[in-house]
Parts: C-alpha cells; structure tokens; sequence
C-alpha cells in the first residue's frame, strides 16, 4: 500500500471538493445547472435512426389455421 492520501472528490461541474449535502456537487448551484443540463438533452448520445422499409418490404403476419 502507498502512503498517499485518496484524492478528494471534486464536483463534475466545476471541479471544487464535493459538499455531502450535495453529492455529487459542490453546492446547489452547480447541482442546478446540471439538471438544466440534462434536461435541455445535452447529456443525449447521438443515434442513427434505421430506415423503414418500403411498404412491400415489411413481413406479412402468419395466418393460422384456425383464422378463417
């Protein structure tokens, strides 16, 4: 084992050591700006949307035989 201290945690936001009351943040308002953060979509991972297929592509369901 080293002798070194673990390093603090720091807020994601700005970097400052975290405050308990508002874990994982500094302080309210970076807690604040996160959420706005999140909530405008910024947090979104970027997808490729498949294409449909034409409307003859697309499977025909199964009929069973008691579907008359």
């Amino acid at each position: 084992m080293t002798d070194t201290p673990a390093a603090t945690p720091r807020c994601p936001i700005c970097g400052k050591p975290r405050e308990q009351r508002f874990r994982p943040f500094c302080s309210r308002a970076c807690r604040d700006r996160d959420f706005v953060a999140w909530a405008d979509g910024r947090y979104a991972i970027p997808a490729v949307e498949a294409e449909e297929p034409d409307g003859d592509e697309w499977p025909l369901p199964e009929r069973r035989q008691d579907d008359r």
